[in-house]
């Protein structure tokens, strides 16, 4: 009798298909977006200045998760991790110069394994940090337009040409010259990069709807560009803005007690023309540089809004899964640092979105702690598509199920660093519930340093507290729970 209703329950879930989703596994289509350098600055996320209402419908569409953590905060290594399903220290890829399929030549990517069960699959934009044509069913699509406004992209042009001509060495990127970290110019936004693809996007959707009405659903990366340095944006989007309603960073200095080699001079930011190589950024350019990235992140938000729009003219959206995340943080002076490359939690917290057609718990927010890594085994369990037993993140479906559920006792990132004095090695890090800490490590020479940030009373990261004797039992634990790493972190 027990295995006849065992059976009969079976039966029935077969039939009737999991609750809220479509009957046959396999049938969604994806839409995967990522936006280069999003922190979450978004009006979802409880930010009353930015503007970006679509961005936020989409969240109203889906499940946000409050904290996200890339794991590691630069582009190529936290996209390969992502598109892996596999930890940087797997698959080695530590730097922008290291191709996916340099590091692991057989790995089966995210976009590949849709595309090995009968998903047609199509990159534009920048998916991977370097092109991966064994992902896609057709070549990538990337942009054809400069950085900057047709005028400028012009003038820079015209005076590299002049340097290389006069014996320039280019291959010194001291002497290169990428233009100004920021510009307003009058243009439609088609005439940018972002503005491009989402054009592109659009008309390739309804190529994609013939083919998922044919019986091939459609796995469509789209990779934006904004708000990427520099901060371009058309003018209209700068003006959405009142620069001297933009704040400042609330703490450009180093934590209290933190080592000084934990702080980057913002190297990348210092390669543009208009940001100084040595000078300390006052205030009034910070608040213009900060008054770009607002403007960026609204012009890439109408860009995505054009997307999904087309989407639901096109009736795509009662098919179509839609994820969007940012590869990482950004810091906009905060610790006295810009950009990312760090371990701090504004670095290595980033947006992620996931709208499923049917979902329950649509509009809502989770606080559980989660993983880009986990994006992978996610996507592939509401395709119903197996997947290897060596993926390094767990399924967010329960999660996004049951919103409120208990779910992973840490995330964990990593950067690799120069210790002064020491020799090269990594800042490993742990954000649990309550706390981050920071292991600063070059374990050939014996070396071990410690940060740790108690965001119950310091979400900001201001201070230093591993050296007090009050947290040495907080200390200890959270040692422990870092070298046991992610598996013993699982729900």
């Amino acid at each position: 009798m027990r295995k006849s209703v065992t059976a009969l329950a079976i039966g029935l879930f077969l039939l009737l298909g999991y609750p809220g989703h479509p009957q046959t596994p396999g049938k969604y289509n994806v839409l995967f977006i990522t936006v280069d350098d999003l922190r979450p600055l978004l009006g979802c996320y409880g930010d009353t200045l930015v503007k970006t209402p679509n961005i936020d419908k989409l969240a109203s569409r889906g499940l946000l998760f409050n904290r996200a953590y890339c794991q590691q905060a630069v582009c190529a290594p936290s996209r390969a991790s992502l598109l892996t399903g596999k930890r940087p220290e797997t698959i080695r890829i530590f730097d922008l110069e290291t191709p996916v399929r340099k590091a692991v030549p057989d790995v089966v990517t995210l976009p590949q394994l849709f595309k090995n069960a009968g998903y047609h699959t199509l990159g534009m934009g920048k998916i991977f940090h370097h092109p991966n044509p064994a992902s896609f069913s057709q070549p990538e699509w990337y942009f054809s337009k400069a950085l900057f406004s047709p005028q400028k992209a012009e003038e820079i042009k015209d005076l590299v040409d002049s340097l290389k001509a006069s014996g320039v060495d280019w291959s010194d990127w001291k002497n290169r010259r990428r233009g100004p970290a920021f510009e307003a110019p009058e243009v439609p936004d088609s005439l940018l990069m972002d503005g491009e693809l989402a054009v592109r996007a659009m008309e390739q959707l309804r190529q994609l709807k013939k083919g998922a009405e044919a019986g091939t659903p459609f796995f469509l990366a789209l990779g934006f560009l904004k708000p990427h340095l520099p901060f371009v944006a058309p003018r209209r989007y700068w003006e959405l803005y009142d620069p001297a309603r933009i704040p400042p960073a609330p703490n450009p200095y180093l934590p209290v007690g933190a080592p000084a080699y934990a702080q980057h001079s913002s190297g990348e930011l210092r390669t543009y023309d208009n940001i100084s190589k040595g000078k300390a950024i006052d205030a009034e350019l910070s608040r213009e540089l900060k008054h770009g990235y607002l403007a960026a992140v609204s012009f890439v938000d109408a860009q995505v809004g054009l997307v999904l729009d087309k989407l639901q003219r096109l009736g795509l959206d009662k098919t179509t899964i839609v994820v969007l995340w940012g590869d990482h943080g950004f810091q906009l002076g905060e610790h006295n640092m810009w950009c990312k490359h760090n371990n701090y939690e504004i670095s290595t917290r980033a947006p992620l979105i996931v709208s499923v057609p049917g979902m329950r718990h649509a509009g809502q927010a989770t606080n559980g702690l989660v993983e880009f890594v986990d994006v992978y085994p996610t996507l592939a369990d509401y395709a119903g598509l197996p997947v290897a037993n060596d993926l390094e993140g767990i399924s967010l479906r329960p999660l996004i199920e049951q919103p409120r559920r208990a779910w992973k006792k840490a995330a964990f990132s990593l950067y690799p660093w120069k210790i002064p004095g020491v020799g090269d090695g990594f800042g490993y890090t742990l954000r649990t519930d309550r706390y981050r800490l920071v292991e600063w490590t070059v374990p050939e020479k014996g070396f071990y340093e410690y940060e740790l940030y108690d965001h119950q009373t310091d979400t900001q990261e201001n201070k230093n507290l591993a050296a007090l004797p009050a947290y040495r039992p907080v200390m200890e634990r959270l040692k422990k729970q870092l070298h046991q790493g992610w598996k013993k972190a699982l729900p």
